[in-house]
């Protein structure tokens, strides 16, 4: 049985690496830590986890191509002997896929909160006008390129 992807419109071409990402992000979507993003300026973002217990040493923050990810790995402290033990020390890892050109500005730890800062850069419109060739002379054209191509010659 085929799914049928939501770009799998003959309108979206080239998304499809978009759809890979998307899918991976949703498998890796556990609830733990619970986090905000929050527009903080027209183009800044930020991106606040809840991770009371965890030091800036047992935090790393790496952007991979697009992909920021936080992880959390808090160590056992053997010394302590606990008659309840509520708090796990877990780890972590949160994944966020980040638009081209949004920037990473800063992160600090401050009471339990990890806050990462982001900026978007304004986007300029990009408008391209495209030649149309027609009829015979455009094939002739194209074959003078490929010929001039062949030869090294132009």
């Amino acid at each position: 049985m085929s799914r049928v992807s939501m770009f799998s419109s003959p309108l979206l071409l080239g998304f499809d690496q978009l759809e890979r990402t998307l899918e991976r992000l949703a498998k890796n979507a556990e609830g733990y830590p619970p986090y905000n993003i929050e527009r903080i300026s027209e183009n800044g973002l930020r991106i606040t986890l809840a991770v009371a217990g965890f030091t800036s040493e047992d935090l790393a923050i790496e952007l991979v191509e697009n992909q920021l990810s936080v992880r959390g790995k808090q160590t056992d402290d053997s010394t302590r002997t606990y008659l309840h033990r509520g708090i796990a020390a877990r780890q972590f890892q949160r994944a966020f896929m980040l638009a081209d050109g949004i920037e990473v500005t800063g992160a600090r730890l401050d009471n339990g909160l990890l806050s990462i800062d982001l900026v978007r850069p304004q986007i300029e419109p990009r408008i391209r006008t495209i030649r149309i060739d027609s009829g015979k002379q455009a094939d002739a054209d194209k074959l003078i390129d490929i010929s001039a191509r062949r030869t090294g010659a132009r």
